[in-house]
């Protein structure tokens, strides 16, 4: 059946359909039996279906989406193109020092097998390498990268290197930026012209897919049986690539991740006002917040900033403020006009909210859902997705064909580590390690000494708030 975009869209998503000659859906109707089934139309869901189809084009292979391909995260994230090198401790505590290496090196390729990929199927998802800025803005933040730069240099594997303050500033194109560390290993895309081209490779491939099908009940076992509202997909196996959506499905997965959104804002196309800034290419800005600022522009001369951090779902209930404007647009536009004072009164095109699934290690976490042998399932991205997606692809292609590879011995594919505390104590403490992260960082803002409570409330947010 036909379907008419509805009247609010995050707006990468909005954009991409317009470009679609026609937004046709195909719900499921009737039973279908397939080799595998996934549930859930985005990144996840659409990068394994894909890896699977190269590794094996005779496997029959079902997505169901409950509504369009990339209507979820996937589709509204800021779609800056980051890498783990920055999470080097964090890896190497979790996995071990050779896979922490590993990973890092990964999380890079992946970024430029996305690149091969869109210019081999013709998908213009306006990727631009042109790297990343991880930057300080007041003389707390300063020399934060040195202790992770010291390790990535001690195994070889460091893309960073130290700009000039000036350059930094040229590069960022605000005086905001104080100190800042460059790697070409990075950069940002469309994600939603992402997203709708990976649909129609993966339907190329012989993939069927059924948006608009949301899933009502799985029932497990060998073969597990989907029941959707028009019918079932009896499936050999099957992937869960739900993301912030599981805890809704499966509680069990309460206490591994929390809904946190991510709020973006984006001008109007102002292309000389960008150039005048400095702003020219497809870089990504990352400053040293905890819950960060972000921003990037796009090729067509709009400026997007984002921050995460501002609302916390109580038991991880699926907010109707994830799926409206923002809550926060004059918080979003304090942000612009304190990086870009030249800025003020440009006209703002929208702002939009997602939400993000972070585990208590900052990291995604992939395995076999209640031990079942064929049902698998990948989540946690916590709101470094747009590379690592490609990766989990890796991690559940390889699951569901039973491999025994590096993906399938790694850590990442052992289920959660860590686990946040029940609510309400979950939600009361997010809420008062929030706000103390506010007090410090607009202390640190103003040169002030923070308060001592609020520096070690502010330690306890690293894992639900850093970015990259």
């Amino acid at each position: 059946m036909n379907i008419d975009p509805i009247d609010y869209q995050p707006f990468w998503f909005s954009e991409a359909l317009k470009r679609e000659e026609s937004i046709v859906s195909k719900p499921l109707q009737g039973d279908v039996e397939t080799d595998v089934c996934i549930i859930g139309g985005g990144f996840t869901g659409l990068w394994t279906a894909i890896q699977l189809k190269e590794k094996q084009p005779e496997l029959n292979i079902a997505i169901i989406e409950k509504g369009l391909c990339g209507s979820g995260a996937s589709g509204r994230n800021g779609g800056c193109m980051l890498t783990w090198s920055t999470k080097y401790p964090s890896l190497k505590k979790y996995y071990g020092e050779k896979e922490a290496c590993r990973l890092v090196s990964a999380s890079e390729e992946a970024l430029y097998k996305i690149r091969d990929f869109c210019l081999k199927h013709d998908i213009d998802a306006q990727v631009r390498l042109d790297g990343t800025l991880y930057t300080a803005t007041n003389t707390a933040q300063q020399g934060g990268m040195d202790a992770v730069i010291e390790q990535l240099e001690r195994h070889d594997i460091n893309s960073w290197q130290r700009w000039p303050t000036e350059k930094v500033q040229e590069g960022a194109g605000s005086q905001r930026h104080i100190e800042g560390h460059f790697s070409p290993a990075a950069g940002s895309l469309q994600p939603g012209l992402l997203v709708r081209g990976l649909k129609r490779v993966a339907e190329s491939m012989g993939v069927c897919i059924y948006e608009n099908t949301p899933m009502d009940r799985l029932d497990e076992g060998e073969p597990a049986i989907i029941k959707t509202p028009l019918g079932t997909v009896t499936a050999n196996k099957v992937v869960l690539a739900i993301n912030a959506w599981m805890p809704k499905k499966y509680p069990q997965f309460n206490k591994s991740i929390v809904l946190v959104s991510s709020d973006m804002l984006i001008t109007k196309p102002m292309p000389e006002l960008l150039k005048n800034i400095g702003l020219t290419d497809g870089k990504a800005i990352v400053d040293s917040r905890i819950f960060v600022h972000y921003y990037r522009t796009t090729p067509e001369g709009r400026l997007m900033i984002g921050k995460g951090g501002n609302t916390f779902a109580f038991n991880n209930k699926m907010l109707p403020a994830f799926d409206q404007p923002s809550q926060h647009e004059e918080q979003l536009q304090g942000a612009l006009h304190s990086f870009f004072p030249s800025l003020k009164g440009s006209p703002i095109e929208r702002t939009w909210t997602g939400p993000s699934d972070r585990s208590a290690t900052g990291l995604p976490f992939f395995g076999r859902l209640n031990n079942q042998s064929n049902i698998f399932y990948g989540l946690g991205y916590s709101g470094n997705g747009v590379g690592q997606t490609y990766m989990g692809g890796q991690i559940l292609s390889s699951l569901v064909l039973g491999l025994d590879n590096e993906w399938t011995r790694s850590g990442l594919a052992k289920g959660p580590l860590g686990s946040f505390p029940p609510e309400p104590i979950r939600w009361l403490g997010a809420m008062t390690v929030r706000n103390a992260v506010r007090r410090k960082e607009n202390a640190e803002d103003d040169g002030k000494k923070p308060l001592w409570i609020d520096k070690q409330l502010a330690k306890l947010a690293n894992a639900a708030g850093k970015k990259g």
